[in-house]
């Protein structure tokens, strides 16, 4: 990273691990690491991918 930690990387590394710490202490919810990559995926989706303005990512 050239910059300061930008915040949503910050939400998105606190919503993956908490996320993959709830599926771990309870294995029924699912495998810990899949439940944090799909939580870490979808905000990614969600927020951009770090253009200024709010758009989406590119493809």
């Amino acid at each position: 990273m050239n910059g300061p930690l930008d915040l949503r990387i910050l939400v998105l590394f606190l919503a993956g691990a908490g996320t993959a710490y709830l599926a771990y202490l309870h294995p029924a919810a699912g495998v810990a690491l899949l439940a944090g990559v799909g939580v870490v995926t979808l905000l990614y989706m969600l927020l951009g991918s770090g253009g200024s303005d709010g758009d989406p990512p590119s493809r």
